[in-house]
């Protein structure tokens, strides 16, 4: 593995050839938002760091070995598959990883690395043996359907595997229903359906009646599709299968519709989310643009990351104001939201607001005195910003009786994760799948898959879930929106400063722990779906 640069002298020695084999970042996550706790949170889910020259540090994923050492290992079916009959190499390398930052300086340190996702030589399960077990927790996202029917294609047509079942209704299926049996041809069509053929829900992560599931049912591969309080939940469940000592691999398909899971480069779904955005948006130009003074609000999806509303306003070029949680706003005075539409109306003659729904929380409750509720996943419940926002509006122009206007608000959100994925997001999808059976078969446990700077690697879960990924108003792409609808940003000087103070310590106080050996991440709990 080529060094990217020279490590200064302390950072070097900090972590040359250093294993750090750290605590379980969710000591008492099995107790929160209903999932019952597990006796293996107090040792499970140990950090792998492993360090190098220059500055080195693999973030490794548990194996199954770690606690069964004397497994067998068999040589991998792919070798003998006519379709890879072709492939220059078969098998990724065992010291391939993959570097989480890309953009260095020449003194920088080489940082954090995953291993790299795809076949080993070597496997931890023969076909004949696997009983595979998949599952959709959450929301629905465009892909869930595509995913599942690659998992099945791919455990069938490259590992031999012939036992596959599907958990209807999330967490919750697997210890009060009864199993769907999977093969090529039952999934065969399903990727050209929206939604997906197993069901979903929130909420029932019960971590002791899950795993007597798959105990019961002999289920040694389990693959779970689903956020980031799906993969929190994966975590314990993995957590309690090591402490029985099953050979069962655990391995999250990290999925958001929001793409607000950390570390990796999208989530499935976005691309298929922001296309479809773009009716939306454009309907909405239509109707601002033939009548007086036209105001088309539009609301799209993003809780807490305003990803959909960013890349969709980019794409359109014809939104004026684009409105996302990680940016405040405030409506009233000099420089606020109301004067920008009032003047940009004056300007233009119509305008296009596209807000996500998690924007402007604040603003609504304080004028609504809204007390803060959660649903069965734990996430706050959002109040309407669209509606709230199209009728602030309306008040504001009522009082201004020479400047009539026409407001259409749009609400695609719920059509939008209900669509089928697009090309794009198949293609992902598929590779997310493959991955994901790959890193199984290979007795890697405990891990999500996903690219990382364009290659896929296996994930600890618990990279994926200390934080969310969110919009940095204060990078070159945020900018690129503000200079795309020419609106305010709506912040002051020292915020902004601020902003970037913040950002700056996160990094640093990152860093610190990787050297260190701080392997306690802030976590609020464990969300069992979302």
């Amino acid at each position: 593995m080529e060094a990217v640069g020279v490590a200064p002298a302390p950072v070097a020695a900090a972590v040359k050839k250093k294993l750090l084999d750290l605590k379980d970042p969710f000591p008492a996550a099995a107790a929160e938002n209903g999932a019952k706790a597990s006796p293996a949170g107090k040792w499970a889910m140990k950090k792998k760091l492993v360090g190098g020259d220059a500055g080195y540090v693999l973030e490794d994923v548990p194996h199954l070995t770690d606690y069964l050492p004397e497994l067998p290992t068999f040589p991998n079916p792919l070798q003998d598959n006519p379709a890879y009959s072709v492939v220059k190499q078969y098998f990724v390398n065992p010291d391939d990883t993959v570097t989480q930052k890309i953009v260095v300086h020449k003194t920088s340190a080489r940082g954090t690395h995953f291993r790299r996702a795809g076949p080993r030589q070597r496997v931890y399960f023969q076909s004949d043996e696997v009983n595979a077990a998949i599952v959709t927790c959450g929301g629905l996202c465009p892909g869930l359907n595509t995913v599942v029917r690659e998992l099945v294609c791919g455990l069938y047509d490259m590992y031999g595997v012939t036992s596959v079942v599907g958990i209807e209704g999330g967490y919750k299926g697997f210890y009060s229903k009864n199993t769907i049996p999977l093969t090529p041809k039952s999934v065969n069509d399903i990727h050209k359906r929206g939604g997906t053929i197993l069901g979903t829900s929130r909420g029932g992560h019960d971590t002791a009646k899950i795993v007597d599931c798959l105990q019961d049912r002999g289920i040694n591969q389990v693959y779970i599709i689903g956020g980031d309080g799906t993969q929190k939940g994966a975590s314990v469940i993995y957590e309690e299968v090591r402490r029985r000592g099953l050979k069962c691999s655990v391995v999250g398909v990290p999925k958001t519709i929001d793409n607000d899971i950390a570390v990796i480069d999208k989530s499935f779904g976005f691309d298929t989310a922001v296309e479809e955005a773009q009716r939306a948006i454009n309907a909405a130009h239509v109707e601002a643009e033939s009548a007086e003074n036209g105001i088309g609000v539009v609301k799209l999806m993003g809780r807490n990351s305003g990803f959909i509303a960013m890349y969709a306003t980019l794409a359109s070029r014809d939104v004026d104001c684009c409105l996302i949680p990680e940016s405040p706003f405030y409506l009233e005075g000099k420089g606020g939201l109301l004067e920008f539409i009032e003047r940009r109306l004056k300007d233009n003659g119509h305008m296009v607001i596209v807000v996500a729904e998690g924007a402007g929380q604040d603003l609504i409750a304080k004028s609504m005195n809204f007390v803060d509720t959660q649903d069965a996943s734990g996430n706050k419940l959002l109040l309407d910003v669209g509606l709230w926002l199209s009728q602030k509006i309306k008040d504001h122009f009522k009082k201004k009786p020479n400047f009539p206007i026409t407001l259409k608000y749009i609400d695609p959100t719920y059509m939008i994760r209900a669509v089928k994925s697009n090309a794009s997001d198949n293609v992902y999808c598929t590779l997310l799948a493959h991955s994901a059976l790959h890193g199984a078969m290979a007795g890697y446990t405990g891990f999500t898959v996903a690219p990382v700077n364009g290659r896929h690697a296996y994930i600890p879960f618990y990279r994926i879930t200390e934080k969310q990924n969110k919009v940095v108003i204060t990078d070159r792409m945020w900018a690129r929106v503000l200079c795309s609808t020419n609106q305010p940003c709506f912040l002051s000087h020292e915020d902004v400063e601020n902003m970037k103070h913040d950002d700056d310590h996160e990094h640093h106080l990152h860093n610190t722990q990787l050297l260190e050996g701080d392997s306690s991440p802030k976590c609020n709990g464990l969300a069992a779906a979302v």
